[in-house]
C-alpha cells in the first residue's frame, strides 16, 4: 500500500472501467479487433477514451498494435500473453459480478431506505 510502490500504477490502469472492458472484449473475441469493432463492442465508450486506454495498455504491455500498410492503414489490437493473463482478472469480475448482482442491488436498496428514515446527513 506504500504511495510508492511500483505495483500502485499497475493496480490503477487495472482498475479503469474501459480497462477492464476493453481486456474482457479482446479475451471473448479471441482474436485482434479493429479499433471500430471495439468501439461497437463497448457501448458508451467515446472515441477519445478508447484511444486513451488502448494507449495505456500497449504502453504496458497488455495489448499489441499492429498496422497494416494498406490505405487506409488498418489498425488491428490484440492481447499479448501478459494481457490474456490480466483479461482473466476481467472475467473473474465478470463472473463475481453476475453471481452477487442481486445481493448488491438489495444492499442499495436497504441503504437508500435507511438513509431516507434518518435524516441526519451520512459522513
Amino acid at each position: 500500500m506504500d504511495t510508492d510502490c511500483p505495483s500502485r500504477t499497475v493496480v490503477e490502469v487495472l482498475a479503469n472501467k474501459w480497462v477492464l472492458y476493453v481486456l474482457g472484449s479482446l479475451r471473448e473475441h479471441d482474436g485482434p479487433m479493429r479499433f471500430n469493432q471495439l468501439g461497437r463492442a463497448l457501448p458508451g465508450v467515446t472515441q477519445k477514451m478508447l484511444t486513451q486506454t488502448l494507449r495505456t495498455l500497449e504502453r504496458d504491455g497488455l495489448v499489441s498494435r499492429k498496422v497494416y500498410p494498406t490505405v487506409p492503414p488498418r489498425v488491428e489490437y490484440g492481447l499479448t500473453p501478459l494481457g490474456n493473463e490480466a483479461a482473466l482478472l476481467t472475467v473473474a469480475i465478470g463472473e463475481w459480478a453476475l453471481s452477487h448482482v442481486g445481493q448488491i442491488i438489495a444492499a442499495r436498496e436497504a441503504f437508500a431506505a435507511a438513509a431516507s428514515a434518518d435524516p441526519r446527513p451520512v459522513g
